[in-house]
């Protein structure tokens, strides 16, 4: 197994990830449990309290949920705002990285050289790199808010604990960055060595063929040197005279 298919089997398994991370970074957009709480009312029956970047839910012992959106977008806190806008962005560079990842790979053999595959591919771990940041900084800094405000003893509203949704979109942001980090070293080594057009400008010197970036002799190499024989018309020319005059003598000879 030669080097070029350890890369492209590589590839394939880093999309694979990239890929699924991606999709559990979207799962948790529609999610509600990103925080609940439990409040006890009596022994048989109590009531669940959960909510997300978008609504407030409540839920009873007997099944019934109610959901309320938030009333107003200008009076919700700044943190839920940035994460919302840091979702989104992890959201689309994931989209894109996964459209680079498809055109780059060696296994699709949509784009042109290796070296320009090389690069779109480190243009697709890059994506993922930035879409795998935005998102653990977005779970991350919920996350700390929501422990915060658990820990903190002068509270003053009920108190919420981290959600299935938080742990979901840590694992999806780790593949994200694993499957990203991956990609970048792998097409990193391969798209940055050297560029198409030195590769092929070497091959047109070694084939003989004329190239932009070979330089070639002086133009006064190519000039014609004199050479020390005398050309023929110069022959033809100094023999024409002497005919003339052999053919003059001749003419008074005869007279």
């Amino acid at each position: 197994m030669n080097y070029r298919t350890v890369v492209m089997y590589v590839e394939i398994g880093c999309f694979v990830t990239c890929v699924c991370g991606w999709i559990l970074v979207c799962s948790t957009m529609p999610l509600e449990y990103w925080t609940y709480s439990e409040v006890g009312t009596t022994v048989i029956t109590s009531a669940h309290m959960f909510s997300n970047l978008w609504k407030d839910c409540t839920s009873d012992s007997t099944g019934m949920t109610d959901c309320k959106d938030f009333p107003s977008l200008l009076s919700l806190q700044m943190y839920i705002h940035f994460c919302r806008a840091l979702i989104f962005t992890s959201i689309l560079l994931g989209f894109f990285g996964d459209i680079l990842a498809l055109v780059g790979m060696k296994c699709t053999k949509l784009g042109g050289s290796d070296i320009i595959n090389a690069r779109v591919t480190f243009a697709a771990g890059m994506n993922y790199l930035a879409s795998g940041l935005c998102a653990m900084f977005a779970f991350s800094w919920y996350g700390n808010r929501i422990i915060s405000e658990f820990l903190n003893p002068t509270f003053p509203t009920q108190k919420f604990e981290i959600g299935a949704a938080l742990f979901i979109g840590w694992g999806g942001s780790s593949l994200l960055l694993i499957g990203g980090l991956v990609y970048s070293i792998f097409a990193g080594q391969e798209g940055c060595k050297s560029s198409p057009t030195d590769q092929e400008s070497l091959v047109y010197s070694a084939y003989g063929a004329p190239s932009s970036d070979v330089v070639g002799p002086s133009k006064p190499e190519y000039e014609h040197t004199p050479s020390p024989l005398p050309d023929i018309q110069e022959i033809k020319k100094m023999e024409s005279p002497s005919k003339q005059l052999s053919k003059a003598y001749n003419k008074d000879e005869y007279v």
